[in-house]
């Protein structure tokens, strides 16, 4: 259905940081696509004081509606108008304190506390400070103007181009018009901002509050690299005249691509020397990658609806990677990608309760924490996989020619597999719709007779589901014959079943190279299995094909295929194993199940995790080591800390005295400063708790603040943790409450409490910003409801009756308890 057309929105603002208040004037010019009376606007928690329609060189007064159920603004044209239509707005709105739309966050200099003002308005929040027409596929151009105090700095989108004083020690900021673009990449900001700008490239600058600024040369110079590799890769030069890396101290999400003018956390963009880990340098240029790729996926070329954000945030999270790859290849990150992105989208997606990439219509086509994880890792898997399948530079030429045709504009997902079937002459378009239109994935079951392989597929869920789902199958075979030699096979599995010739000479096939496609694999015959197994030992195997195998076989330890003690026993052929990958997918899957497990199983992984991660911690060294393997130092971290849980008294005893040299005030390697702060909570006293706290009132680094927060929730002993709790609630801003309290959903001595807890407190979680709630609830639930599901469940279907909040959330949540209920029973 057609719809208005908006051209250009003239914004003019003026915000006012002691009353936290703005007032606004917007002039939009549009075009009906037909002679129209009236005009719906979006608009949220705006007082609006006049509407007026433009006619020759003055303007005729509109009656207008506020629809507040709707976020409706409803404009009455004085008569019928078609053509070029502008109307002007008058509005007041407040600066609010929610982390969305245009809101306030607040920070500390010199004894005070100040404000800045920023906005974030994905993806319908925009309509919280302007009237607009709300949504991807309307975009216009901006002319942003700003009426501030002189001692303070404005920004937006654009460069200033000019600044006028005013009257009442004001001036008058008017920024450069922005290329034609959706609502919700549009920002402006004001505070006491400081800036700094890349030597090698004056477009790129760095904006923090007072103070901060000398901490942003490492993440502004890898923008810069960023800029650079995007620039060359997509053959399409950045459009706009500067790029603003914004660092805010009080932000809901991670970063926000705002076309020219990106906002960060603070610990996602600032680099501090002496605390930051070099797991967090690493995250940073993760990020600002992530953010820059944005600027040509989503900005560049929109989604024609929300439906389509995967088109968005799969390639910044597939090239988020790949740009850091490219700058840092010893930093080994597409093993991390394997770690963190596919392995959390296979622990998603195997929910019956699930989303496909290409999201349903209405609200729920979103950013949630319900379908983050489909549309940023899955998507970001199903893009590694489709790539493996074109081939690296058909994939390259298939991007150039989407974001060519489509610059400026909007696209949906048939136009980028158009793209990529016109280079790469293979059925694309047929295969990317099996994957992006339907949810889940699938199994590929697998079994050798003769010279033949037999293998079929079936829909994977933990939970027992009944689906007919097929899936086109970009399949990879390694095959292994004496004497060290391999071949790769690959076809395309179609149908429910297929056969696959390879002879009778390989003594062993590994199914998924180098765990390219985003499938499982079950092996029927455990021979087979046992000959991978063999080839793990003696690592003939890459590190992701050995991550894979265990990785598929606890899956199917959590489906109830397979008793815990098959998996533990497979794992004996990692004995010698010393890859990151690998390691970390067991440390993962380890302690996922020690969480889960009943007390005889509990000690059985106790047992086998102190062998094996003492035994990996004597070889890298219990600290960081000159010259190590990132990865390896990335590895300790995690395992130092669960190597306490599980009970090593070595590992225990190097970071408790760590600990003590910490309070003493002295320096601790910021790679194992994260770890080092859990154990010395987990055996802790008074003497920690206040440490800790008093710490985290006082720091000024984002990044320390962070790893205090998840310390706190790592005490053994129920009165801190009561104390931490209340802590968290009375003390933490509200960006980062939701830290600890996850860190404490993962803390085997807390997790039993945490439901009582969270219901005796459901008032104020319910305050928190929308995703964060949503985080505490799938980090509470899962585990924490084990032992008492009726009464979680019996709670939760009366409290969906009564509230919208989190629904999705709590749907899969409850599953995910259902599952973990099943493995502690079994």
């Amino acid at each position: 259905m057609k719809s208005e057309k908006p051209i250009n929105y003239k914004i003019n603002l003026e915000p006012d940081l002691e009353r936290f208040i703005f007032s606004g004037t917007v002039e939009i010019t549009f075009e009906p696509p037909s002679p129209v009376s009236q005009v719906a606007l979006d608009a949220l928690d705006l007082t609006v004081m006049s509407c007026q329609m433009q006619r020759g060189d003055g303007y005729l007064d509109c009656s207008f509606h506020v629809d507040r159920s709707r976020q409706v603004l409803l404009v009455l044209l004085p008569q019928k108008e078609t053509g070029r239509i502008l109307l002007r707005i008058e509005y007041e709105g407040s600066i609010n304190a929610g982390m969305t739309g245009f809101y306030r966050s607040r920070y500390s200099t010199q004894g005070r506390t100040e404000y800045i003002a920023v906005t974030q308005f994905q993806e319908r929040d925009a309509r919280r400070a302007i009237p607009c027409f709300d949504h991807p596929h309307k975009k216009a151009t901006f002319d942003v103007e700003m009426r501030v105090p002189e001692d303070l700095v404005a920004i937006s989108n654009g460069p200033v181009i000019e600044e006028t004083p005013v009257e009442g020690g004001k001036k008058i900021v008017r920024f450069g018009q922005t290329p034609k673009m959706s609502t919700y990449l549009l920002f402006f900001g004001v505070g006491r901002f400081e800036f700094a700008t890349n030597p090698e490239d004056q477009r790129v600058r760095g904006v923090t509050v007072p103070g901060m600024s000398r901490y942003a040369g490492f993440g502004l110079e890898f923008a810069r690299k960023s800029l650079e590799f995007c620039e060359d890769y997509y053959g399409i030069p950045y459009p706009l005249p500067k790029l603003d890396l914004i660092a805010v101290p009080d932000f809901a999400f991670g970063a926000m691509e705002n076309w020219g003018a990106i906002t960060f956390r603070e610990n996602l963009l600032l680099r501090y020397p002496n605390l930051t880990s070099r797991a967090g340098e690493e995250r940073i240029c993760e990020v600002v990658a992530h953010e820059i790729t944005h600027q040509w996926f989503g900005n560049l070329v929109s989604p024609s609806d929300w439906k389509y954000l995967w088109l968005n945030e799969s390639f910044a999270t597939y090239f988020g990677y790949g740009i850091v790859d490219h700058y840092y290849p010893e930093w080994d990150i597409w093993n991390e990608f394997l770690q963190g992105q596919t392995q959390q989208a296979f622990e998603r997606d195997a929910l019956r309760e699930t989303f496909p990439i290409e999201l349903p219509e209405g609200e729920r086509a979103a950013i949630t924490g319900a379908t983050a994880p489909i549309i940023y890792n899955k998507a970001g898997s199903i893009l590694r996989q489709l790539e493996g399948y074109m081939g690296k530079p058909n994939f390259r030429e298939g991007l150039r020619s989407y974001l060519k045709e489509h610059e400026y504009g909007c696209a949906a997902s048939h136009d980028l597999w158009k793209a990529f079937e016109a280079v790469s002459e293979r059925p694309i378009i047929r295969i990317a719709k099996s994957w992006i239109e339907q949810p889940g994935f699938p199994i590929v079951e697998v079994e050798r007779r003769e010279g033949r392989l037999f293998v079929s597929q079936t829909r994977f869920t933990y939970l027992p589901h009944e689906s007919r789902q097929e899936w086109l199958i970009p399949l990879t075979v390694r095959l292994f014959y004496e004497h060290g030699k391999t071949e790769l096979l690959s076809t395309l599995l179609e149908g429910k079943e297929q056969v696959v010739e390879i002879g009778m000479e390989p003594v062993a096939y590994k199914v998924n190279d180098r765990q390219m496609g985003f499938y499982r694999v079950r092996y029927r015959d455990r021979k087979d299995l046992g000959e991978l197994g063999r080839r793990v030992l003696a690592k003939d195997l890459l590190p992701e094909d050995r991550w894979g195998l265990q990785n598929d076989l606890y899956a199917l330890v959590r489906r109830g295929d397979v008793p815990i003690g098959d998996y533990l026993n497979f794992l004996s052929y990692y004995e010698k194993e010393d890859s990151f990958l690998p390691l970390a997918g067991m440390d993962g899957n380890l302690f996922q199940a020690f969480l889960v497990a009943k007390e005889t199983e509990k000690e059985k992984i106790r047992s086998l995790t102190r062998s094996m991660f003492q035994r990996t911690l004597s070889e890298i060294g219990f600290e960081p080591r000159p010259g190590e393997k990132h990865t390896m130092s990335v590895l300790r971290d995690r395992i130092i800390w669960h190597s306490a849980i599980y009970g090593s008294t070595e590992v225990e005893g190097f970071a408790r005295d760590k600990f003590e040299s910490l309070m003493r005030g002295e320096a601790v390697h910021p790679d194992i400063l994260k770890s080092v702060m859990q154990v010395g909570a987990l055996n802790g006293h008074d003497r920690a708790f206040h440490w800790l706290t008093r710490k985290f009132l006082v720091s000024e680094s984002e990044h320390e603040r962070m790893n205090l927060l998840a310390a706190l929730g790592c005490f053994r002993e129920t009165p801190l943790i009561e104390k931490a709790r209340e802590f968290v609630l009375e003390s933490v801003p509200s960006r980062n409450r939701f830290i600890p309290i996850v860190s404490m959903a993962l803390n085997p001595y807390a997790v039993d409490s945490m439901w009582d807890w969270y219901v005796s407190n459901l008032e104020r979680l319910e305050q928190f910003h929308p995703m964060h709630y949503e985080r505490v609830i799938e980090a509470i639930v899962p585990v924490g409801g084990i032992g008492r599901e009726e009464e979680v469940r019996a709670f939760f279907e009366d409290y969906m009756k009564k509230k919208e909040l989190a629904r999705d959330v709590i749907r899969l949540s409850l599953e995910k308890l259902e599952i973990h209920s099943r493995m502690h029973h079994s």
